[in-house]
């Protein structure tokens, strides 16, 4: 189960007691905002896509949605998401629970500048009803981030 991966990962750390588990899914950035009694701009979803053939996951806020221009202008393509069977297999988590967290090393992991509004912010932990809070240092030590990266848009009018 990936949540156990993550649980496995953070106790390297001696982390695995912040990660929160709830009664209720946290599947979508409504539902993780209400588990956590945020509002749902500072749940940070992870976005999984393909560039060549690697995975890569892109963390961002709550309410940004990808700029299809900034994302080529990043990767030299168009933005491809990965398909709910290639996410399990690439990145070891499956749609709902995905995490930058205990992800296998080829898959790149990058943090949108849209988070950086926020000083802490909830990524799933490997599962459909789960999320840790951690600063964005934190976030960016975990996550073993390549780069931050501007790639969003709609959260600068929030």
């Amino acid at each position: 189960m990936s949540i156990e991966r993550v649980r496995s990962y953070f106790s390297e750390y001696g982390m695995e007691d912040r990660i929160l588990e709830f009664d209720t899914s946290s599947a979508t950035v409504e539902l993780a905002a209400q588990a956590v009694g945020c509002e749902p701009a500072r749940i940070a979803k992870t976005l999984s896509f393909k560039v060549g053939e690697e995975a890569i996951l892109i963390v961002a806020a709550g309410d940004a949605k990808i700029d299809n221009g900034k994302y080529k202008a990043q990767f030299h393509k168009k933005a491809q998401m990965l398909k709910a069977e290639e996410v399990t297999e690439l990145v070891g988590h499956a749609v709902g629970g995905v995490c930058p967290f205990g992800v296998p090393e080829s898959v790149s992991v990058y943090l949108d500048e849209s988070l950086k509004r926020f000083e802490t912010v909830f990524p799933a932990a490997g599962s459909a009803n789960s999320a840790i809070e951690l600063s964005l240092e934190e976030l960016e030590k975990y996550s073993h981030a390549k780069a931050w990266i501007d790639v969003c848009k709609g959260w600068q009018e929030a």
